[in-house]
């Protein structure tokens, strides 16, 4: 018996030893190996973090060969004091390394093309689009390009500080996730930090409409294409003020003669970013302000998430000191102020990104046609390494315009090609841009600095101490004869090609207008007498909103800024649903459809978060969408299209309310305004009574904004579920489901520099800390921390939590 229940006891044993260290499957869910991660010495348990000391650490590092200072304020922000640019960059990657490791790698990974290393099949058409987009090696050449600048050396402290910290780490130390999904991190290069650029390129610079506009123009032809779709609206307030005079004299646009491919549809397109992410900065003048010192404000919306995208943290040395946030993966800051001046950026939104139709020699699509002869493509094979599986292997084909992203077409020698600027190295010292924003003392400094910034277009905004105030719409921009780029393009002919590039310092740009500030918030950059054609996404109403109301205000404080970043008015609302209730036949409402008409009429167009009236309005206008533009979403099920915008829209309803647009084409009668004002809102009412038993949700409830792990779903209980926040993507406060401000900033610049700001997360990236997720209270609230800016590592401030030396 004895032998017996050892042996039981011994199988139990081996059987669970197996199933906690081999990756199991339970129904259609894959369930990674679970020992490393639940070992009581060396799994999650050990990342429970202590309250650390508040005592002074001294520390020595290998291959650290100077003196710094790390003071953490007590939201774990570290002000980080050293003796040169490379030593302070060296620092810079240690420090954030020990706080967002996972994080810097898994989002390289992910841009990389490698996360079915880490993930297994699952991943493995992520990874091949973002392979056959040609990230990496876009990623590659810009590593070519840095090794060649002055800042090289400040990249390559960086990486040495990354590693250093990962050198000293044992598997006990590792973060949560590595643990959890079982693997090991890997050295950090600069190949890392190159694609973390091309992941910010990829998120903010790929826009693109060109197979949409060519699918929409091939089924309704010219005229309704050019009235769905103008590229320009005539309330636009766009970001250079209306009436700027351009101070040069534009160079010579070559004339493309033929642009468009000849006939047929495309039926694929890449999956889109989320549209208008939404960011919105400024910057006011002293002559505006009740103390007479300049303000700027950024708020950049993007992804919201754990850990969230920015790292906070101060970098000083003899030279310099500058504070803000940083992207983990890049050194410098990227977003904030020194004692001179401060900046802040938003997306420019210009489209970068052009699609050729290839046209192959034959079905093996070796050669293809230009210019009358046929050229070789390059062929790269590429491995994904698939966990715990075969490798699976891709052929992409290169042509000279870029990449063939799509190779099997609904033409047997078809395919497209990717001419994307975020493939191109750099040109001059991009590694140096940020750099040299932190030591500038004014606006000529200011714009000497981001001269070699390229990509992804920034509309940086600019304040400084002396009072000045400036923005530019920086970035590298191709040349291009009008709608060249459009449309999908003729890849058989280099009269299609790009042709050059507008010269930076062309760029719009404004420095102290008369109206006393400067503002964007991803509208477009110039009115149309700027010289030079350029199309792309363009949000319109937060820019109205927001510069109406600069314009109207006065003895400007902080506080009244900060009110304006928090504000949930939507202009959309307020412009497009008085026209459409002026419409509804009010005779065919029953009781309940009555009361919330007076509601909407009553309502004051604010997405806040306790509010049901407009949850109603965006079901509501989504049905009154759909029925008036049927005729285009009628193919959205047959290849992809490109709908109307809603200013388009707005401007119907206003200037055309008899437009043929208003009938139905599925229906024998025709319809009018009134009608289909008074269907959405009965067919918005039953939705309501159907999905939700006629009660409305709150907005806060519907909207569901969640601030999840990275990961996903996954790790949902690392995130915040369903946030207690208004907001809406027309609002300057531009918070969706899962997008929003990911970092608001407020700067006063007088003889001492006042800043605030808050983001929704926390310093550390390790879920069980208390620093993980701690700010999010203060960011759902409208509040903001003052922002401890440190002269010196000697200077005396109010909460210290620890101090490390680093240094022999």
């Amino acid at each position: 018996m004895r032998i017996l229940k050892f042996l039981l006891s011994l199988g139990l044993t081996v059987g669970l030893f197996y199933f906690l260290n081999n990756p199991q499957t339970i129904g259609e869910k894959k369930i990674p190996a679970m020992g490393n991660f639940i070992n009581p010495f060396s799994g999650f348990w050990q990342n429970a973090e202590p309250l650390v000391q508040k005592k002074p650490e001294q520390t020595t590092i290998d291959g650290f060969e100077g003196k710094a200072t790390v003071v953490y304020d007590d939201r774990l922000v570290p002000h980080i004091f050293a003796e040169n640019d490379n030593d302070l960059a060296f620092m810079q990657g240690y420090v954030t390394a020990q706080h967002r490791l996972w994080q810097m790698e898994f989002q390289t990974h992910a841009i990389g093309g490698r996360l079915t290393e880490i993930i297994g099949e699952g991943a493995l058409e992520m990874d091949r689009e973002n392979r056959r987009m040609g990230l990496p090696q876009g990623a590659k050449a810009t590593v070519k390009a840095w090794e060649k600048t002055e800042s090289y050396p400040m990249l390559q402290s960086y990486i040495d500080g990354v590693n250093a910290y990962i050198k000293n780490l044992k598997p006990k130390d590792y973060p949560l996730e590595y643990k959890l999904l079982g693997y090991a991190p890997e050295e950090w290069t600069a190949l890392k930090t190159a694609l973390f650029v091309k992941a910010m390129a990829n998120t903010l610079a790929r826009q693109d409409t060109d197979i949409e506009n060519t699918n929409m123009l091939e089924v309704l032809g010219r005229d309704n294409f050019d009235f769905l779709y103008p590229e320009w609206f005539p309330q636009q307030s766009p970001v250079i003020p209306s009436g700027t005079k351009w101070n040069f004299k534009s160079v010579d646009i070559p004339v493309t003669k033929a642009t468009t491919i000849k006939g047929g549809l495309s039926y694929e397109a890449l999956p889109k970013q989320p549209p208008f992410l939404g960011s919105n900065n400024w910057a006011v003048s002293g002559s505006k302000t009740l103390s007479g010192n300049p303000i700027l404000c950024g708020d950049p919306h993007l992804d919201i998430h754990l850990p969230s995208i920015w790292y906070e943290m101060q970098l000083s040395t003899k030279k310099y000191n500058a504070y803000g946030v940083t992207l983990p993966g890049i050194p410098n800051i990227i977003i904030g102020f020194n004692d001179n001046i401060a900046w802040t950026q938003t997306n420019v939104g210009r489209d970068i990104l052009d699609w050729y139709d290839i046209e192959w020699k034959d079905e093996k699509r070796l050669e293809y046609l230009h210019d009358g002869a046929y050229r070789k493509a390059k062929l790269v094979i590429e491995e994904y390494k698939i966990r715990n599986g075969e490798s699976v292997f891709d052929t992409i084909r290169y042509t000279h315009h870029g990449p063939v992203v799509f190779d099997d077409t609904i033409h047997a020698k078809g395919g497209k090609a990717l001419r994307w600027f975020a493939h191109d190295a750099p040109q001059g010292d991009e590694l140096g841009v940020f750099s040299k924003l932190a030591k500038s003392r004014n606006y000529s400094d200011f714009v000497e600095a981001i001269t070699d910034y390229q990509c992804p277009a920034q509309n940086y905004v600019f304040a400084g101490k002396n009072g000045d105030i400036g923005l530019w719409s920086q970035g590298i921009y191709p040349l291009k004869s009008k709608e060249q780029g459009r449309f999908v393009l003729d890849g058989t002919t280099s009269d299609s090609e790009w042709k050059g590039y507008i010269p930076v310092e062309h760029n719009p740009h404004v420095y102290n207008p008369s109206r006393g500030f400067v503002a964007s918030s991803n509208q477009h950059s110039t009115d149309p007498t700027y010289p030079y054609y350029y199309a792309g996404k363009f949000a319109d109403y937060r820019g109205r909103y927001i510069n109406g109301k600069l314009a109207e205000m006065d003895s400007i404080k902080r506080k009244d800024l900060m009110n304006l970043q928090n504000d949930n008015f939507s202009l959309f609302a307020s412009e497009e649903l008085p026209l459409i209730l002026a419409q509804i036949d009010s005779t065919q409402l029953s009781d309940s459809e009555l009361s919330i008409l007076e509601d909407l009429k009553k309502w004051d167009f604010r997405y806040e978060k306790d509010l049901m009236t407009p949850t109603f309005f965006d079901i509501f206008h989504d049905t009154f969408y759909n029925l008036l533009w049927d005729e285009v979403l009628q193919y959205r099920d047959s290849f992809p299209i490109i709908t109307p915008e809603n200013w388009r829209t707005t401007a119907l309803l206003r200037d055309m309310p008899k437009s043929p647009y208003f009938d139905i084409i599925t229906t024998h009668k025709i319809e009018t305004f009134a009608d289909i004002a008074t269907m959405a809102f009965k067919d918005a009412s039953n939705e309501v009574e159907e999905e939700y038993n006629g009660e409305i949700p709150t907005w806060r409830n519907y909207k569901q904004t969640d601030i999840g792990h990275l990961i996903g779903k996954p790790l949902a209980a690392f995130g915040h579920l369903n946030v207690d926040v208004g907001g809406n993507r027309f609002a300057p406060n531009a918070i969706t489901g899962k997008t929003g401000p990911s970092w608001r900033m407020v700067v006063e610049l007088g003889d001492k520099v006042k800043a605030y700001g808050v983001y929704p997360g926390g310093q550390s990236g390790n879920p069980g800390s208390q620093y993980y997720d701690n700010f999010i209270e203060h960011w759902k609230n409208a509040e903001y921390y003052q922002l401890t800016f440190m002269k010196s590592k000697k200077s005396k401030i109010e909460h210290v939590l620890y101090v490390q030396n680093f240094g022999k």
